[in-house]
């Protein structure tokens, strides 16, 4: 087969280095590669395999077509995008590698500092030169400067793990290749023992998720339901950031306050969280109600959310048990 370089839209540039540790001192105090590195970008087939797709559903309620109406249009599950970002799971995962995931939920691991380049957002937050808030954010620092970070890493974030230093660690981004620094205490290594094998796949664009798992060659569908992503809605609703994401924690039930004060508002059950304050779980149950209610006649319609990804809330369920913790990845596209 006819062999070239290519560089996947989702797929890390894969790099091989030869480096050599230095006692150089970069303004962080850290010791870092020498400078001199050379870079080997390896081949891979220009025609990537083909994925397949067959449904085999263990959730069948709410389940929708692979194309819809909606209104006076016509929405759609993107499977040629979701195929494009299988591929490129496989492709990541031929080889042996660490992975990792970013972390700073509610600041826990300590506010990132400052970026040499920032602005207020519309929230009023500090945010990066591509919009990333340093509230939950983590700081991704050149390789060859750890005093000041250069952006902010969103938590729950999939990066490579490269190379562990004293304070730092080094990794790749998943979308760009790039190298950064991160100070461990922001980042969450992941056994090296666990495969990627299930996927939730959020559609901000159509409003909808499907869930899928692989066996063997084939990637089986086991879900397809109308969600409702987050809302572009200072100062407290945001949007669901695109991106790939693990996720992190489970709540049965996910508290939420009433925006701007700490009444508790209500809760949303079956909450699994993948980044920042963003959980996939159940239809919203308002207080001081204290019953589930299963479905909401606005999911899959438009964005309404605070950043999270509405489901009905047996889907939410079925989400709950079916996807381990740091075992399964979430997409965000349009």
């Amino acid at each position: 087969m006819k062999r070239a370089v290519i560089f996947p839209v989702f797929c890390l540039i894969l790099f091989s280095y030869c480096t050599t540790k230095t006692d150089r001192a970069v303004s962080g105090g850290e010791a870092l590669p020498n400078s001199t590195t050379i870079v080997t970008v390896e081949e891979i087939d220009t025609v990537p395999k083909e994925i397949i797709l067959e449904k085999e559903l263990l959730y069948d309620q709410h389940t929708l077509a692979d194309t819809y109406p909606y209104k006076d249009t016509t929405r759609e599950f993107q499977w040629d995008k979701i195929k494009e970002r299988l591929s490129w799971l496989e492709s990541i995962q031929k080889k042996p590698a660490t992975w990792s995931v970013l972390q700073n939920y509610r600041n826990k691991n300590g506010e990132a500092p400052l970026v040499k380049n920032y602005h207020r957002d519309s929230y009023r937050r500090i945010a990066d030169s591509l919009g990333v808030e340093r509230f939950q954010g983590v700081p991704l620092y050149l390789t060859a400067d750890t005093s000041v970070p250069e952006l902010y890493g969103r938590d729950g974030a999939l990066v490579k793990h490269l190379e562990d230093y004293t304070n730092f660690t080094k990794v790749a981004s998943v979308h760009t290749g790039k190298e950064w620094m991160i100070p461990k205490k922001y980042i969450q290594t992941i056994p090296d023992t666990i495969a990627f094998k299930k996927a939730v796949f959020v559609d901000t664009r159509n409003q909808n998720i499907a869930t899928l798992e692989q066996e063997g060659d084939k990637w089986l569908v086991r879900s397809m339901n109308p969600a409702t992503t987050g809302l572009h809605r200072p100062p407290y609703a945001q949007e669901t950031p695109p991106g790939v994401y693990i996720i992190q924690e489970k709540k049965p039930r996910m508290i939420y306050l009433v925006d701007g004060t700490t009444e508790t508002g209500g809760f949303a059950p079956y909450a699994s969280r993948f980044t920042n304050g963003g959980y996939i779980h159940g239809v919203p149950v308002n207080a001081p109600r204290k019953s589930l209610i299963e479905y909401s006649s606005t999911l899959g319609t438009t964005p309404r959310s605070h950043m999270c990804v509405r489901n009905a809330t047996s889907h939410a369920k079925f989400i709950y048990d079916w996807a381990p913790v740091y075992e399964t990845l979430v997409f965000v596209f349009d």
